[in-house]
């Protein structure tokens, strides 16, 4: 371990920074200062391991990493694929899991076999784009929303939409239904690439530690 530096994390804020510091915990890395809900601070060191750690929106994670502010990011591999920047991603945490899936009305079905032009509303226009275009080859219109991406086929903005399911229960209770599945997700770990480079050794240890600790 290297004496001077100081090896950051940045977290995707909520539930995904919370299971990631219980992961942390039980391999040893804790952070007090985290643990203080009042606190105004908006980066918390561990001075004994040189660890410092930040929270932020999802998207901006691989942001952080990719440009060395932080040489590891906690993500959902959703914002991985969306964001598509230049990290190395290491380690499938396990937690967070769901599945992004083209949903719509059972009628919207028939759509999807004849590639035909159709309208997709989604919070994630590039993940859908790489769908329709790359892997079922089929031109598609995206519209990118921000809120609830169900209202789409509702109010026929569109014919179908790509979004992460959990449940699928607010599909249920609006007529959706998942149609097809675009791929798995989960939290993954992802690093800045000159980062493994310079500490190869601290980071490798971490995975593997982390690793272990996931498949005890």
């Amino acid at each position: 371990m290297s004496d001077d530096r100081y090896l950051t994390f940045a977290l995707g804020k909520g539930r995904l920074a919370n299971k990631t510091m219980e992961l942390f915990e039980k391999i040893g890395i804790t952070c007090e200062e985290m643990e203080d809900k009042s606190s105004r601070k908006l980066i918390f060191v561990n001075e004994e391991l040189k660890l410092r750690f930040f929270l932020s929106k999802g998207p901006d994670v691989p942001t952080y990493v990719e440009y060395g502010a932080a040489d590891i990011g906690i993500v959902g591999r959703d914002t991985i694929l969306e964001e598509n920047r230049n990290v190395y991603e290491v380690l499938d945490l396990g937690y967070g899991k769901c599945r992004m899936c083209v949903c719509g009305p059972a009628s919207a079905r028939e759509l999807l076999q004849h590639h035909e032009r159709i309208r997709v509303a989604s919070k994630y226009p590039n993940i859908a784009r790489d769908y329709f275009y790359d892997k079922k080859h089929q031109t598609v219109d995206i519209i990118k929303l921000n809120g609830s991406v169900e209202l789409g086929p509702l109010v026929e903005l569109s014919d179908v939409i790509v979004d992460i399911v959990e449940t699928g229960s607010t599909l249920k209770e609006n007529g959706l239904e998942v149609l097809e599945e675009v791929c798995p997700l989960s939290a993954r770990m992802i690093v800045n690439p000159v980062s493994m480079q310079m500490e190869t050794e601290r980071i490798k240890d971490l995975v593997n530690r982390l690793r272990r600790q996931l498949s005890a």
